[in-house]
């Protein structure tokens, strides 16, 4: 073949750049109402955050100069940092906000080795397994350990705040968009807060279905309310074309140098409601598809429609300030597009507050893998999109507090006083994150990273301090609930990552649990184990007699017996019983050596089942791991039926263990290392797996003493209050094992005192 049919059979077999394109138009079509309904509902407040209704109506020069600040704070931080630079920063660590930034920072140290084992001797020899390409990632981060905490502690209180961010989007959003009804319907004002909250009280109750079953609405909505947003702004420059001067920078400098107004940034800020989920939602589609959408649609439309209300602003003043959205929709207060923008008003919003709420699941979740908080209830509402949950802890507490929130503020403008902290305290911890990861993950010259933190830190320390002035009105409500948040969060890492390091520090060998006998002759001397279980007996049995006289005389098969477990026999310890059943015993944390719930098992119940599985969970700093890097299996030679498994997810994955996985591996593993005789063990390991146990540990905690001076006692009195009355309750209340290791009848919890 010459190279040009070969080069015409290989285009043969490439996609069309037609289809491609076609691919493209339709992923950055669906972007539209998951990324874009928070950003795209803000004309509905931001210019009465900007210039209040019950306020003066501002002159032309500001007016222009407000319009002005509002697109070039559009242009530089959603466009040009988010569109242009964090998306390139999001392929892998950057997913999901600023907690998975800090998770591609500081990835777990055992998430790309297989170096586990249950031995700390050299007898046991582990498999080598090649680390996978997306495991290797995380050798390359050289973040310093110094940076940990405290951009730990930052990282939880951004956060924090985006949960919050998940009770003012919809109090904001719906609230405003329902204000609609006093411009046509004047005598409804004093029922606004009524109606909004029957609204949201709807919205969370419908929660449960999941959002797969309204999602096919979202983007066709979002699509026409954008259009609508360009053709009314379209319409309203034309009353005064002289608006266009706010695309001149210099207007916006100059308001500020007039005014001195610091405050009108906090109002400007409202614009930018919405950014962060181009970044947080990379994961669901494309970096191209989200800077088609948003710099050739998104971003012209909802630029329209700010110059549209300030060229109204200018030309009607008092008579549209009461409500600058409404107000300024062309024709009358009862025409049909007037209606036809309140109806879509209400669906926008509404989906701009599902994406916050379905935002504040997936955060959570991932939380709880991390152990930032409690294990809480997790339901899957489709059975195709993984991604799609439900939590209903999260679903009850984000309305309750929505609610009073509503009702507590009343109005629209108040609310807006109150939004824009937590959205410019995540916009400042995204620069930061971004910035590090540079230096220490892309490996970029410290010159782009300083550059890049100098330029977009500036301008979000701007909207930041302007946010925090905000505080005595309003404002202080998202930080106290961010603030709670974060303590609980704190709280619940620290008390945790003191369990995690006594269930690390205090395993036990293998041989130091079990030991295998072999008989070598009938009379004559018995030889030591193959693992040292010579020196165990002497510890164990220190009575003065010879060491002959203190090895059990075995049947010539081999035979399992527990040196934690010393029979009325005397100088015998006691032989555990093969049962034919399989048990998953479940490591907690990474390291060597055997779980607490296995010597508390053999404590218990003096048997060992047929197949004994030691499971280890890793939550990887990627968002998605592939099928064929999910599981490691390796034998343990020392005892037969005894073997390792590592699982691995993405921190945007769900646990969903399948022992059917396991058990194929087994046999296969069986079959390749002993063809010839393996047919028995592998029918042995079938029929075991046919009743398989969970085996989680149930740590009872307790605080140990730091001092006996004064000082020192009072601090161990909070400790113990802290660990032994809040601590052991909530872990009680939330056990690790709820949710995701299968049926309670399944689940066999063994009691470890735990001493922190």
């Amino acid at each position: 073949m010459n190279p040009h049919s070969a080069a015409e059979a290989g285009k043969a077999h490439l996609p069309s750049s037609r289809g491609l394109s076609w691919a493209l138009l339709t992923l950055s079509f669906q972007t539209l109402g998951i990324i874009y309904s928070d950003i795209g509902t803000s004309p509905l407040y931001t210019l009465n955050g900007l210039w209040p209704a019950d306020g003066p109506v501002p002159p032309t020069e500001d007016v222009i100069g407000g319009i002005s600040a509002i697109i070039w704070a559009l242009t530089l931080l959603p466009l040009c940092k988010y569109v242009f630079i964090c998306l390139r920063f999001g392929t892998t660590e950057g997913e999901g906000g600023t907690f998975a930034l800090f998770q591609g920072l500081f990835p777990p140290e055992l998430d790309y080795t297989d170096d586990d084992s249950l031995l700390n001797s050299s007898d046991e020899k582990a498999s080598e397994v090649s680390p996978s390409p997306s495991m290797i990632c995380a050798r390359q981060v050289t973040t310093p350990p110094k940076l940990r905490l405290p951009l730990f502690v930052w990282c939880l209180f951004g956060t924090a705040l985006t949960l919050a961010d998940g009770v003012f989007t919809p109090a904001v959003s719906v609230t405003s968009a329902v204000a609609g009804i006093g411009v046509a319907k004047p005598s409804i004002n004093s029922d606004v807060a009524p109606i909004s909250i029957a609204l949201l009280i709807v919205l969370f109750l419908f929660q449960f279905r999941g959002t797969s079953q309204i999602g096919f609405l979202f983007a066709p909505v979002t699509f026409i309310w954008l259009i609508l947003l360009a053709v009314t702004g379209i319409i309203n420059t034309v009353s005064y074309p002289g608006i266009f001067r706010a695309f001149d920078p210099s207007r916006a400098i100059l308001l500020f140098v007039r005014t001195r107004d610091y405050d009108i940034l906090a109002g400007v800020l409202l614009a930018l409601t919405g950014c962060e989920a181009m970044f947080a939602s990379l994961g669901h589609f494309n970096m191209l598809s989200i800077q088609l959408s948003f710099s050739l649609f998104v971003y012209p439309s909802i630029v329209l429609a700010y110059l549209g209300q300030g060229a109204r602003l200018i030309v009607d003043g008092e008579a549209v300030l009461f409500n600058l959205f409404y107000a300024t929709i062309p024709g009358s207060t009862n025409g049909p597009l007037y209606w036809i923008m309140f109806v879509l008003g209400i669906l926008a919003t509404f989906i701009a507050s599902q994406t916050l709420i379905t935002a504040a699941f997936s955060l959570v979740q991932q939380m709880i893998k991390n152990h930032v908080l409690p294990p809480l209830r997790v339901v899957h509402t489709s059975s195709k999109i993984k991604g799609q949950i439900y939590i209903p802890a999260i679903n009850w507490t984000l309305m309750i507090v929505t609610v009073i929130v509503v009702g507590t503020f009343r109005n629209s403008t108040n609310l807006s006083n109150a939004y824009g902290f937590s959205v410019a305290t995540v916009m400042f911890s995204t620069t930061i994150l971004i910035a590090i990861q540079m230096r220490f993950v892309k490996h970029l010259p410290i010159i782009v990273a300083l550059a890049f933190f100098l330029v977009f830190g500036f301008l979000d320390g701007l909207f930041w301090g302007a946010a925090l002035k905000k505080i005595p009105e309003g404002a202080y409500v998202p930080l106290i609930i961010g603030s709670i948040c974060m303590l609980i969060m704190l709280f619940w890492s620290w008390a945790r990552g003191l369990e995690d390091a006594f269930d690390g520090n205090h395993r036990s060998d293998l041989q130091h649990v079990i030991v295998r006998q072999q008989l070598q002759t009938a009379t004559s001397e018995y030889d030591a184990p193959e693992i040292g279980y010579e020196h165990r007996q002497e510890d164990r049995f220190n009575d003065g007699s010879s060491e002959s006289e203190k090895y059990y005389i075995c049947d010539p098969e081999d035979r399992i017996v527990s040196t934690i477990l010393p029979s009325k026999e005397y100088n015998a310890l006691l032989q555990l019983a093969r049962l034919p059943t399989c048990a998953v015993f479940h490591r907690m944390t990474s390291g060597k050596g055997v779980p607490h719930s296995f010597a508390a098992f053999i404590r218990q119940w003096p048997a060992l089942p047929r197949v004994v599985i030691f499971l280890s969970v890793h939550v990887m700093s990627v968002a998605y791991v592939e099928p064929g890097e999910r599981y490691t299996l390796r034998k343990v030679p020392s005892v037969r039926g005894f073997y390792t498994a590592i699982y691995r997810l993405g921190y945007r994955e769900t646990f969903s263990v399948k022992v059917d996985n396991f058990i194929d591996t087994i046999c296969a593993l069986e079959a390749r290392e002993d063809p010839v005789n393996s047919a028995a063990t592998i029918a042995e390991v079938q029929a075991a797996a046919k009743r398989v146990t969970h085996i989680a540990p149930h740590y009872v905690v307790s605080s140990r003493s730091l001092g006996s001076s004064r000082f020192m006692r009072a601090v161990s009195w909070i400790r113990k209050v802290l660990i032994e009355d809040i601590y052991r309750r909530l872990a009680t209340m939330f056990p690790d094992t709820d949710g995701w290791l299968g049926s309670a009848d399944e689940i066999i919890h063994v009691g470890v005192n735990a001493t922190l």
